[in-house]
């Protein structure tokens, strides 16, 4: 097969996840006094990056697995 679908998901995610932490660690504290002190945007943006790196994780794997087994076929013991 082409391209697995959790490669460009997961690299999307990835992305928005590491510039939602970053904005989270840049902004003032001020912004978070309504949500009780709590840095949703940093807390998110790390949820969202573990997300899309543990979906490249999976593409890749799953992508070695399919190469492994796409070589060429071996001769049967009958032809040896």
């Amino acid at each position: 097969m082409g391209l697995d679908i959790r490669l460009p998901i997961g690299a999307l995610f990835a992305l928005f996840g590491v510039v939602l932490a970053a904005f989270g660690l840049l902004s003032d504290r001020e912004l978070y006094q309504r949500s009780l002190g709590i840095n949703i945007n940093l807390t998110w943006g790390v949820v969202m990056l573990i997300f899309g790196l543990a979906m490249i994780a999976l593409g890749w794997r799953q992508q070695g697995s399919h190469e492994d087994t796409a070589g060429p076929e071996r001769p049967s013991a009958r032809y040896r």
